[in-house]
């Protein structure tokens, strides 16, 4: 058994895809530039500094990047108390550290961000560690926010559990082994192709599926 367990935050832990999505597409308008929603949250679990530029095209990030960024952040903000945690999120955590796991959250979100998922979700007696955007250059897909979740550790053998294609594609990017639940919205097979090692609908189903493992 693997000993770190690397939780992706946004999406798999806490329910924030739509509200994500939401200030993505009302920042874009600050600029004129309509993007279908279902667009937006195809991208969600990329990282801002991905993100533009994958829906938005090459041009908008050069010309926009920074302040798309800065009015996402001023959007989400008002949408922030909104956020609950998805059911069964700390006993997943409870789960792992249960099991002597090293349980890490590796959130590419703004610290601030971080700080309110970890006091929603009660997890700072559970995690070893974890992550904001202020740890990394590059965020997901790219591999570097899994890695470093792990050196914050110590390093050694991980799982990790995330909600999208960009979790599977950047555990599988590392060697890592990921395990996916649909509560980002993608279906089966997007996240098998992506990389997923098995697929639960939520993280009660997860739960079940590991204790049947072990």
């Amino acid at each position: 058994m693997a000993d770190i367990a690397v939780f992706d935050v946004d999406g798999t832990l806490v329910d924030t895809n739509y509200q994500h999505a939401l200030a993505w597409f009302r920042a874009f308008r600050r600029y004129d530039l309509t993007l279908p929603v279902w667009r937006l949250h195809r991208a969600i679990g990329m990282g801002g500094d991905q993100l533009v530029e994958a829906v938005a095209g090459g041009d908008v990030e050069k010309e926009h990047g920074d302040d798309l960024r800065a009015a996402w952040e001023e959007e989400y903000a008002p949408l922030l108390p909104e956020v609950q945690p998805f059911e069964g999120a700390r006993r997943v955590l409870e789960d792992a550290s249960e099991a002597g796991q090293r349980v890490v959250l590796a959130s590419s979100g703004k610290a601030e961000h971080v700080e309110h998922y970890l006091d929603l979700l009660d997890a700072r007696p559970l995690a070893a560690a974890w992550t904001t955007s202020d740890d990394v250059e590059r965020t997901k897909p790219e591999p570097d926010l899994v890695a470093v979740a792990i050196e914050k550790v110590g390093g050694g053998t991980a799982v990790m559990v995330g909600d999208s294609v960009w979790d599977c594609e950047a555990a599988r990017r590392l060697g890592v082994a990921c395990y996916a639940v649909r509560t980002g919205g993608f279906s089966v097979d997007e996240l098998r192709d992506a990389g997923a090692r098995d697929v639960f609908d939520d993280l009660n189903d997860l739960r079940d599926g590991l204790r049947r493992s072990r």
